[in-house]
């Protein structure tokens, strides 16, 4: 069997394949958060408990209602991203001018509050759902369930459509050009402060569909968010603030980073994200796609 630095190819190749799967939540999760900082210059620390609303969502909808996966992919991220507007609206807007600490405090407090809530009234031990595509195809060095490949797919054409959405469209434009100049976009009348508002809802969206796809895949729990969100941070910093394809490439790359550690080095996997975050702010403080501000 041939081996590549004393592990064999196959197992190499399927540490890859769930390498692409972790990484895909990772760049689906960290672009949400890349949206918010980028327009907002917020640091969203909510976002955990967000993606964790979009699981609850999936889950609620076909525990209660009897609506199905595919429904809940549209169903419930609307609802999240609206509510989070009002968020924006009612209390995060009024610290946009303050240190940036108080909107630290209010987003992680509002994380607690939320999970709190979850946990209080599910448990912590979590709720399953069920795998809405069974079966899976055999690719010889591993057997990949559908569902996983459905969501790196998934996870791909979203992050695109993020991409073309900011970058080649005219609303895409209007966000950029008030990143850079408010005041400015504002004499073209423009309404700046709906535009950040939209934004927000956006981010937050594109976190409660990560947590629709994440459902089918593990349980259901109230700080399942918690344990992705400290990750997805990490990934923000290397591909640079605001960087939408720092956010997928380095998401997608660590992911697999992290699966080829868990197999060369076990010990290093939960810590080699962090490394290197930190030697990326030692060498390039911006992030390694980021731009300076």
């Amino acid at each position: 069997m041939t081996e590549l630095l004393g592990v064999p190819v196959p197992a190499l190749m399927g540490q890859l394949t769930i390498g692409l799967i972790n990484g895909a939540f990772y760049a689906l999760m960290s672009l949400g958060l890349t949206v918010i900082f980028g327009m907002l210059r917020v640091i969203n620390f909510t976002h955990g408990a967000q993606f964790t609303l979009g699981a609850f969502g999936a889950w609620a909808l076909l525990s209660y209602l009897h609506i199905p996966y595919w429904a809940a992919l549209l169903l419930v991220p609307l609802p999240i991203g609206l509510i989070s507007m009002l968020f924006e609206r009612t209390l995060l807007r009024r610290l946009y001018d303050m240190d940036h600490l108080f909107q630290l405090l209010l987003t992680f407090g509002l994380a607690q509050i939320i999970e709190g809530l979850l946990a209080v009234a599910y448990g912590s031990s979590g709720q399953p759902y069920d795998n809405p595509l069974p079966g899976g195809i055999d690719l010889g060095f591993m057997f990949l369930p559908y569902y996983r490949a459905w969501v790196v797919i998934a996870s791909l054409l979203l992050c695109f459509g993020t991409w073309f959405a900011i970058e080649r469209t005219r609303l895409g434009a209007y966000l950029r050009a008030a990143t850079d100049n408010r005041e400015l976009v504002r004499t073209f009348g423009i309404n700046v402060p709906r535009l950040m508002t939209l934004t927000y809802g956006i981010g937050v969206a594109l976190a409660a569909l990560a947590g629709v796809l994440a459902a089918p895949m593990d349980q259901v729990r109230p700080l399942m968010g918690s344990d992705l969100v400290i990750t997805v941070f990490a990934v923000v910093v290397i591909g640079g603030m605001g960087s939408i394809l720092g956010s997928v490439v380095i998401g997608f790359a660590l992911g697999v980073l992290e699966s080829f550690a868990k197999v060369y080095y076990p010990p290093l996997s939960s810590v080699v994200i962090f490394i290197i975050m930190v030697s990326v702010i030692l060498v390039k403080p911006t992030g390694l796609l980021g731009r300076q501000t």
